[in-house]
């Protein structure tokens, strides 16, 4: 099993050998890497720290918190928290950095060391080539025994996260009150299960949680797409429910299940709550290149632009400054308000929704209904060592020469009836290759014509 480190960060599956695995020399190198790197860049030594449900979470946490403290940073520890929630914390705290342990929507093997900056948002490319460069040939300084680095356990900020979203004037909590929303949550045995309740209930809607028990024993694929939910749609009938909620482990995708039982669809969750900001205030919105066009089509509605921007986190928000957006994410149902932070946060898209929903009058089903209707089809193929991308790439551009193509991230190609992304994954050793159209027969077509070539070119 792998451990890739990219500017994105430190990812892989535990136990193993060094240098192929996330083992603790693994972590202990990469987490001082990016202490010596906070030090030389912001000159604060203080880095907050949290970690999602996850089996090796204890132990990562230590190795990380140890080293921090060995360099003489001082740590706040969050403890079991969520991505967006320490992300929050980290400027509250006027921290240089912090560190999210969590493989996001990987499975219960993999752990990894989501890197943020001072502002609380994900490093920059140019930040994580240097980090990089630090964990492979720098030197790293620790720090005497009279200059070690303190540390400070706070358990608030979930609370003070769910404080800051009622308060956004976007939220309004009477109209959500007054439907009394009853919501089934799968919150997939990670922290989930610790800031989606309280928030709903918050909003005055009946709360029923499964997979809530925080154990990192993950109940099923942690990754919330519609072949995982089964048991979430079976519950959502079962309990008669407006509808129901699943997140990933780190709690910063967001999907929505209808009434009925059937997926509200993750690209949609970006879509609608945009919808709903966008008619509030008026402005741009931005996505990835893999998103659905339904976004492009909701943002035309109220006279706004819509951008696309490179597949992570990071690159959508750089695009969202740049064109002053006031609303973005990605179509894996990641919300990013700027409002009120930088960042991908299923919290503040669940109380966008239910705003929406409540607002709407509408069952969820009926809502969906409203969105332009495309199609898509994802899929994936491991990247083996038999496989050349700028060959691939430099061929597929050839033969589509008279197609749209968009090299700013792998490759995407834009025929009449809809496109093509293929695109090496930041966080997997796996090419992705996703396709849209009006029809999903149309979509799958298009990916299969793209794999069919990749293999005549290999």
């Amino acid at each position: 099993m792998p451990l890739i480190k990219s500017i994105s960060g430190f990812r892989g599956t535990i136990g193993g050998r060094a240098g192929q695995n996330l083992t603790p020399e693994d972590i202990v190198t990469s987490t001082a890497a990016f202490g010596q790197w906070i030090i030389q860049k912001t000159g604060i030594r203080k880095v907050v720290v949290g970690r999602d449900g996850r089996i090796s979470g204890p132990i990562a946490s230590a190795l990380v918190v140890n080293t921090l403290q060995s360099l003489g940073i001082s740590v706040v520890d969050l403890g079991l928290s969520t991505t967006p929630t320490v992300e929050i914390a980290v400027p509250l705290e006027n921290a240089g950095g912090g560190i999210i342990l969590t493989a996001s929507h990987n499975p219960k093997e993999w752990n990894a060391l989501k890197l943020l900056n001072h502002k609380g948002e994900f490093i920059s490319a140019a930040d994580g080539a240097e980090v990089l460069e630090l964990a492979t040939n720098g030197e790293i300084e620790y720090a005497t025994v009279d200059k070690l680095g303190d540390y400070r356990q706070d358990d608030t900020y979930i609370r003070k996260h769910i404080d800051q979203i009622l308060g956004l004037d976007l939220v309004d909590i009477e109209s959500v009150r007054a439907k009394n929303f009853r919501v089934v949550v799968d919150a997939v045995n990670s922290t989930g299960a610790l800031c989606v309740p309280p928030l709903l209930e918050a909003l005055g809607c009946q709360v029923i949680v499964i997979n809530g028990e925080v154990n990192g024993h993950f109940a099923h694929n942690p990754e919330p797409l519609k072949e995982h939910l089964g048991q979430l749609s079976t519950e959502v009938r079962l309990q008669k429910a407006h509808l129901g909620i699943a997140v990933d482990p780190d709690v910063d995708r967001l999907v929505f299940m209808c009434e009925d039982g059937e997926l509200f669809g993750e690209e949609y969750t970006l879509v609608a709550v945009a919808d709903y900001v966008l008619s509030r205030k008026k402005g741009n919105t931005v996505s990835n290149l893999s998103s659905t066009r339904a976004l492009r089509d909701v943002t035309q509605k109220y006279g706004g632009e819509y951008h696309a921007a490179a597949v992570g986190e990071v690159n959508v928000v750089e695009k969202m400054k740049e064109v002053g957006a006031v609303i973005g994410g990605e179509g894996n149902g990641g919300v990013i308000l700027p409002e009120l932070h930088y960042g991908r946060d299923a919290l503040v898209g669940i109380a966008l929704f239910l705003t929406h929903l409540s607002q709407a009058g509408k069952q969820i089903s009926t809502l969906r209904k409203t969105y332009p209707e495309y199609q898509m089809s994802k899929t994936k193929f491991d990247k083996t060592a038999d496989i050349d991308l700028d060959k691939i790439f430099i061929a597929l551009r050839e033969k589509y020469r008279n197609e749209q193509i968009n090299t700013e991230d792998g490759l995407k190609i834009d025929f009449e009836q809809g496109w093509v992304h293929l695109r090496p994954s930041n966080t997997e050793p796996i090419i992705r290759v996703y396709s849209e159209s009006s029809s999903i027969v149309v979509a799958e077509n298009l990916a299969k014509k793209i794999i069919q070539d990749i293999n005549q070119i290999k």
